[in-house]
């Protein structure tokens, strides 16, 4: 599979500068979306280390949520490329499928299936689609139902639930997949105010074991604590990107601080 070129980010920080050498799980080129006469994505560049948790902030329309639909090709970028691990997912011929397995991906919406129990939901995908033995995935699955605070939860149904926990449940079942890096889609921005701290305490528990996370997410005080990178994107471009307590603190771009000054 084609690997990545060399070349500089050319938006205000450059990747290089960033990079502190540890293995890059996504790399982002000049990724460019188009949806008939709206452009969307306007010249992305991204990298996204081992261990990183980048939280990526921004006004509702700036291409957050698309630039994420992109990584794993849930939607089709209309051109630029995308490196998981070294290997490109728009090149002729890429298993996607397979570089999908690597990337899980937890959204607003919770799409648990309603007949299966919590641990049913988090097994299903191991045992469907890598064909795990059963045994395994059920020590898997009860491992990371665990890890998000629900291990006594394993034999409810999703209706009797409330929206956070099922919201956890959801990242248990991102994370049986035992992916490399996990998406956030703006996870808690569906819940109500009471339940939005259960999920990110999940989160946060994800990030101070090592996994690597690219967040959007509307919550600043999360972004600021849990953050090793803060990217904001504006219009279908990155405008600014540093680590969480300068971007926050201290923001070089105009448009930044006209947008922070509104949501802090």
């Amino acid at each position: 599979m084609t690997r990545a070129p060399d070349r500089h980010n050319s938006e205000e920080v450059p990747i290089d500068e960033l990079s502190t050498g540890r293995e890059s799980i996504v790399r982002i080129v000049d990724l460019h979306k188009q949806f008939h006469q709206l452009q969307v994505l306007k010249g992305i560049n991204l990298e996204v280390e081992r261990g990183d948790v980048m939280v990526v902030i921004g006004p509702s329309g700036s291409g957050k949520s698309t630039m994420l639909r992109c990584i794993n090709r849930l939607e089709e970028s209309t051109s630029g490329h995308i490196f998981i691990e070294g290997d490109d997912i728009m090149a002729p011929g890429a298993n996607v499928n397979a570089l999908r397995q690597k990337v899980g991906i937890v959204f607003q919406s919770f799409n648990l299936f309603p007949h299966l129990t919590v641990l049913g939901n988090v097994m299903l995908a191991p045992l469907k689609v890598q064909r795990r033995p059963k045994g395994q995935v059920e020590e898997t699955a009860r491992r990371n139902l665990e890890r998000v605070g629900l291990s006594d939860k394993v034999d409810v149904y999703p209706a009797q639930l409330s929206g956070g926990q099922q919201q956890r449940v959801a990242i248990a079942r991102a994370l049986a997949m035992e992916p490399d890096i996990m998406l956030f889609d703006e996870v808690t921005s569906a819940l109500d105010p009471e339940l939005v701290k259960e999920v990110l305490d999940a989160m946060k528990e994800l990030a101070q074991e090592g996994m690597t996370m690219l967040v959007v997410t509307h919550e600043m005080g999360f972004a600021k604590e849990v953050g090793t990178w803060a990217v904001f994107m504006d219009e279908g471009v990155i405008v600014e990107r540093a680590e969480p307590g300068e971007l926050f603190d201290n923001p070089k771009n105009e448009r930044t601080k006209s947008f922070l000054s509104k949501v802090l």
